[in-house]
């Protein structure tokens, strides 16, 4: 298993970056290790200064239930099963789209948050994270 080292995290961020750039958003991004804990984060010059606790929170979320944190979405709204679970362990968890897991193989070593722009802007930008995270790993093994 791959851990997620602080290198990988910072190649993840500055991935994040360039998307967020080319699509127009002030971003702030999160990278979480295996264990749900802050390896690094960074917030766009101007980016709204209360991003970064949503993109921890969106973060904690993939990292906690090993899925993308837009998964729950419909399964929060009034009247459906798991209503108000944001609020568990002090609202640590954010249920809106940015939130993606980092696997290696089967493996979950982390996971990234995004928050800064619409919620289709900020799943785009945890996915390039992510991307350049496998294609760093996928250099290194060849």
């Amino acid at each position: 298993m791959t851990l997620l080292e602080l290198s990988a995290a910072r190649h993840m961020i500055a991935a994040a970056e360039t998307c967020a750039r080319e699509i127009g958003v002030k971003a702030t991004i999160a990278v979480l290790d295996q264990g749900g804990n802050l390896i690094a984060a960074a917030r766009m010059d101007d980016a709204w200064p209360g991003g970064f606790d949503l993109a921890v929170g969106k973060a904690h979320t993939a990292r906690a239930f090993q899925a993308p944190s837009a998964t729950f979405v419909p399964m929060i709204q009034p009247g459906e099963p798991l209503f108000a679970v944001n609020n568990v362990a002090g609202g640590k968890y954010v249920i809106l789209g940015g939130g993606l897991p980092v696997r290696s193989g089967e493996s979950i070593i982390g996971a990234v948050g995004i928050s800064g722009g619409r919620i289709e802007q900020d799943v785009a930008i945890a996915e390039a994270a992510v991307a350049a995270f496998k294609d760093r790993t996928d250099r290194k093994i060849s």
